[in-house]
């Protein structure tokens, strides 16, 4: 059995390890009978009363002329998180919103992962590895 995720502030916040994946994502809005096709290939996907947001891969949803606003990278903080922590996402916003990076911020069972806009990318690993460096000495 996996283990279980941390609830401590300190311990998550010196630990978080930002690493950056490179495929560019969108998310689109769709109508439930257009997004149950993307399900098997999206990051992910919530139901809203307006439609469904799927997390898909740029390149498909050009592809397929999908509309998106903003194209994103994904930063996943590897480390094991519990969903039930205080106080972790909070203070990375915290600290991207203080540089004017914006995010967006999933939750899974095992890790958190920030939606950061792609020209922001950089500076927000910058930005969380220099913060990490700072509260691990």
């Amino acid at each position: 059995m996996p283990e279980k995720g941390n609830f401590d502030l300190d311990y998550l916040l010196e630990n978080m390890q930002p690493v950056l994946e490179e495929e560019e994502l969108v998310f689109c809005s769709l109508p439930p009978d257009q997004a149950e096709k993307y399900f098997p290939l999206c990051q992910g996907y919530y139901r809203e009363r307006e439609g469904i947001t799927v997390i898909i891969g740029r390149h498909l949803a050009d592809l397929d002329g999908l509309h998106y606003d903003f194209v994103f990278k994904r930063i996943t903080l590897d480390v094991l998180s519990s969903l039930g922590a205080v106080g972790f996402l909070a203070r990375i916003s915290e600290v991207l919103a203080a540089q004017g990076i914006s995010v967006n911020v999933v939750s899974a069972f095992y890790h958190d992962h920030l939606y950061v806009q792609s020209h922001q990318v950089q500076a927000a690993i910058e930005t969380l590895t220099l913060w990490q460096d700072k509260l691990s000495e």
